[in-house]
């Protein structure tokens, strides 16, 4: 996906949530039976411009975690809504965006993860090594969710039980699915996948 990230400046929360109202796609979020803290993240553009994806987060901010040992005092679950588009040009006529998959739903999610990832036996001169090796075998692990590395489970998307690819590691848990115009990732830890449910988000004032 040849998009970038973005935060919306500051104010972070009035700011971001105009970057969220640009797309032309319906955002999704954990449904109303989570009743913790819900809080924009960022958006992710292409060349021209134009939303592509972007991320809700709910329960506690996850923050880098130098060990899996105490992970599971971090609670936290992030939702990765990407736009559902077959391969096209972008807007200024210049190039191709590739097509989005549900692929691209997981690589998102998996990297997302990894940001807040960092074994101990790294220091800061090392980090930036590793993530960009674990961010490529998240790449490979999306493009293949047929793979050993992935399990399914049906999980509830506003109501309707919808099938996910899942897997786990020690740091946390990656999931993707897809439902009407979107492919839905998302990633967390601390809480279970299995007992979660997905619904379109009516307001975002409520994770602003």
């Amino acid at each position: 996906m040849e998009t970038t990230s973005r935060v919306e400046g500051v104010p972070l929360a009035r700011r971001t949530a105009e970057g969220y109202l640009g797309a032309p796609f319906a955002w999704y979020g954990l449904d109303e039976a989570f009743t913790g803290p819900r809080w924009l993240m960022q958006v992710g553009t292409s060349a021209d411009g134009s939303v592509q994806h972007g991320s809700t987060g709910h329960g506690e901010t996850p923050s880098i975690k130098t060990d899996a040992s105490g992970a599971e005092k971090e609670r936290f679950a992030v939702v990765v809504t990407v736009a559902a588009s077959p391969v096209r040009r972008t807007g200024d006529g210049t190039g191709v965006l590739d097509a989005t998959t549900v692929s691209s739903a997981a690589w998102l999610a998996g990297s997302g993860l990894l940001v807040h990832t960092w074994p101990p036996s790294l220091d800061h001169a090392t980090r930036d090594n590793w993530l960009d090796q674990q961010t490529e075998t998240a790449f490979e692990l999306a493009d293949d969710l047929d793979g050993p590395e992935w399990s399914t489970l049906s999980l509830p998307v506003d109501g309707v039980p919808v099938p996910f690819h899942y897997r786990e590691s020690e740091f946390g848990w990656v999931l993707a699915g897809s439902a009407a115009d979107v492919h839905i990732g998302a990633y967390g830890r601390g809480m279970s996948a299995y007992g979660l449910g997905f619904a379109q988000i009516k307001d975002l004032d409520a994770y602003a």
